[in-house]
Formats: C-alpha cells, structure tokens, sequence
C-alpha cells in the first residue's frame, strides 16, 4: 500500500541541497522542538526541507509535523513499520542531493553551523557519508551519560578508521546518489539497520566523524533500561544482522 503525502506548499519548485528526513511514531512529546530548530531562515538560507517520515502515530505527531514541517510521508500499511522503512519512505519523497536522518528526538547543538560543515565534509574527496558526535541533552546528562557517550563515540570514530563502517541512528548524513545506489536500508531489520547501512556505504569511498559538531539525544532509553542492557542490546543486533543477516529481535521497543 502506497503512503500518503501531505505536502505544506505542494507548489514549491525550488530545488533543495539537503533533506532532513525524521522517522517518527508517537512523537508528540520531542518532535515539535527538534522541527522548530530548522527554521524558515536556515531553510532559505542553506536551501533545506525537512520532511516527517511517520510510522502510524495514534498521538499528536501527525498535527505536530504538518505545522513545522515541509512534507510529511504516512505509512498506511497494516505491518508495523521499522525505522529503516520509515527512512526509505521519507528518502523516497526527498530532492535534495544530501540526505540527513535525524531522530525524532534528536537537537543540534548549532544547526546552521551543523549543516555548513556537514556540506563542505560531503564535498572531499571520496566522501560518501558523514557520523558525529552524540550526547544526552545538557540539561539531563549525568556522570554516566558523559561516560558512556565519549566510549560510544570512540567506538564509532575507530570502527570508521578501520572501515569496518558504522553511523549512530541519531543523525546520519549521505550522499543521495551513494544511498540509493546502495538500495538504501534494509527495510527488513527492526534494529542494527543504521550499522547495516554504513557497511555497506563505507564500501563506496569515505566515511567520516565530524568531530567539531555535535548533536543531542533524549536519555529516556537509558533512564528506563540502564546502559549496560541499551549497550548489549546493540552490541546483540550488530552481530546478528553481521552474520545472520537479520535483527536479534522482532521489533524495537519505543520509549516514550
């Protein structure tokens, strides 16, 4: 079943350079925030659509991303969307020539200045696709938070360095031509499909950490699961979907 399409202006015909596609479901509580950071000056400035990508939200999402946002994808289908179908619709309707995805609950610490660096990194040689920094929202880190976080990013920047691939779910940035060459994510896999695609991108030439940018995440999962159970969790999926070709678990549990 095709999505439906909820376009603000459906007469637009400027031509964008970066699409910020956000996959939601019952979203209502972050979403409002993390679309009203890309605002209509940054838009016009650096040429940018934001585009919500929504799973079936039975919430406040829906009203929430039709006031902020330029386009919004509906999945409508009667399976339960996994996030990485949720990216592919949003990329699917999507014309700029870079693709960021970005979590619903997901705040740049400096987005103008984010999505300038982010164009100059694309355009080096042989760079394919761009991961950063992630931190828990100043105001709700903790000593734990500062921990985990600074070994997760070392991981993330090593396993790039080695080109094993690997790029946080919280906010990706590829090529458009690079991502659909590679057929996007695997729609399949209920988690470890953001590891997943930047194996397969890393392939393609270079995949860098934007050290200098940093963006933000909710703590809720880890308030609610502990780091040492979030941690296996991924440590778990990753080596399912790396040898088995599918996600140790049915379906990903949101926290809200």
């Amino acid at each position: 079943m095709s999505p439906q399409i909820f376009a603000s202006d459906p007469d637009r015909n400027d031509t964008p350079v970066i699409s910020v596609i956000i996959p939601t479901y019952c979203e209502e509580k972050l979403l409002e925030h993390v679309l009203r950071q890309f605002t209509p000056e940054i838009r016009r400035a650096l040429r940018c659509e934001v585009i919500v990508s929504d799973g079936g939200s039975t919430d406040g999402t829906l009203e929430i991303a039709r006031q902020h946002a330029d386009s919004v994808v509906l999945h409508n289908g009667p399976h339960r969307q996994t996030i990485a179908e949720g990216r592919n619709a949003g990329a699917a309707q999507a014309r700029g020539s870079v693709l960021m995805f970005v979590n619903a609950d997901t705040r740049l610490r400096d987005p103008a200045g984010f999505l300038r660096g982010a164009l100059e990194a694309l355009s080096g040689p042989g760079v394919v696709a761009l991961t950063c920094s992630v931190y828990v929202y100043p105001e709700e880190e903790t000593l734990s938070d500062k921990v985990f976080q600074r070994f997760y990013n070392l991981v993330f920047w090593a396993a790039n360095v080695v080109r094993v691939g690997m790029g946080r779910g919280e906010c990706q940035i590829i090529r458009r031509d690079v991502f659909e060459r590679v057929g996007g994510n695997a729609a399949s896999l209920a988690a470890g499909e953001d590891f997943e695609l930047y194996t397969r991108l890393i392939r393609e030439g270079k995949v860098k950490f934007l050290w200098g940018h940093t963006v933000y995440e909710s703590p809720r999962r880890y308030r609610k699961l502990g780091y040492l159970r979030v941690t296996g969790m991924w440590f778990r999926n990753a080596v399912s979907v790396k040898f088995f070709g599918r996600s140790a678990i049915g379906h990903w549990m949101p926290v809200r």
